[in-house]
């Protein structure tokens, strides 16, 4: 627990109850709730007003709180409700489903508006592009992980855009599969492979596509069928924002194989950092 003396009522609530389990350097603000059952990893940060519920009765999934969370003023976290490490619930926003690690989320219900500490603008990092036959690719802070952007052949007939597999993009696929009919507010990938490449295209409407090496953690919107993005092995990949036309193609270098995947992102990092 914190060593420093509570300097205001709600923390000292929370801080001397049984009810709650409270990490190390966690801070609750005058008129914060915490409920009974509620577990608080270390350094949660609730600001004042907030209300974390938690379960009636210890037989239910308990409500838990990620290390280095912040949850806003005045923002209510559904009991049973997990979120993940290092997320920020901001003020009055309400929780009703879990939120994944580093996520940020807003409104009522919560919905997921970005990732902590992602860059976005690959221009801004002055970050050298390089040709690959007649296409460009813009390297991100993200290791090895590349942005393509393929010519368009306009005709009267109809447009076309492509490229080609081992020439520009840098494998060559076993497998594909598409993403479609995904309501806005839902977010899709969240894990990262051990051995496969994956390369994606938009080919209708967009989304968002947040790379992450555990170290970096770059976002792109893929809104165009001529923009592809290619993620290696051992990143993890998060898709969101899509819109209701969206089509999401996904190229993959192996078969289907279930023990390829690293669906935790705390096993993610672990890993990473064996090397």
């Amino acid at each position: 627990m914190n060593s420093e003396k509570p300097n205001n009522r709600a923390e000292i609530l929370a801080l001397n109850s049984d009810e709650a389990n409270v990490g190390t350097s966690c801070k609750i603000m005058v008129g914060a709730f915490v409920g009974e059952g509620v577990i608080l990893n270390r350094s949660v940060v609730i600001e004042p007003n907030a209300t974390v519920l938690g379960q009636e009765t210890h037989e239910r999934t308990p409500t838990v709180i990620g290390a280095g969370v912040r949850i806003g003023a005045g923002a209510v976290i559904y009991a049973g409700v997990t979120i993940g490490a290092g997320a920020v619930v901001r003020p009055g926003t309400v929780v009703t489903r879990s939120v994944p690690p580093t996520a940020i989320v807003e409104g009522n219900p919560a919905t997921i508006v970005g990732y902590v500490d992602t860059e976005r603008d690959i221009d801004s990092l002055g970050k050298a592009g390089s040709r690959a036959g007649n296409s460009t690719v813009e390297h991100t802070p993200v290791r090895d992980v590349t942005v393509h952007h393929f010519p368009v052949i306009q005709d009267l007939r109809g447009n076309l855009t492509v490229g080609e597999f081992e020439k520009q993009i840098p494998f060559v696929p076993q497998r594909y599969f598409m993403v479609f009919g995904v309501p806005n507010r839902e977010v899709r990938g969240e894990h990262a492979h051990h051995l496969c490449h994956q390369f994606l295209i938009c080919v209708r409407g967009s989304c968002a596509v947040v790379a992450d090496d555990g170290v970096k953690r770059f976002e792109i919107d893929l809104d165009t069928p001529s923009k592809g993005l290619y993620l290696p092995p051992m990143t993890w990949g998060i898709q969101y924002k899509y819109t209701p036309d969206a089509l999401l193609l996904v190229f993959a270098s192996h078969h289907y194989d279930a023990g390829d995947y690293i669906r935790n992102y705390d096993q993610f990092l672990a890993e990473v950092k064996r090397g």
